[in-house]
């Protein structure tokens, strides 16, 4: 059985770290470490934040849709 979980959590890691679903925890881990005052923003405003970058430099490509 602890075999079957700790499969179970490693093919959840993958998963997220393939879609980029943990990139919000990393920010959040990054913003209380390094910038401990600062206000933390919700996964929405972080995803807005995150397209809005995208979306502004030609070098990450461009959403077609």
């Amino acid at each position: 059985m602890r075999s079957l979980r700790r499969a179970f959590r490693a093919v959840r890691w993958y998963v997220r770290e393939l879609t980029d679903e943990s990139a919000y925890d990393r920010y959040v881990a990054h913003v209380r470490k390094d910038h401990p005052r600062a206000p933390v923003p919700t996964r929405k405003a972080f995803e807005r934040m995150r397209t809005d970058r995208q979306e502004g430099d030609p070098r990450q490509g461009f959403r077609c849709c």
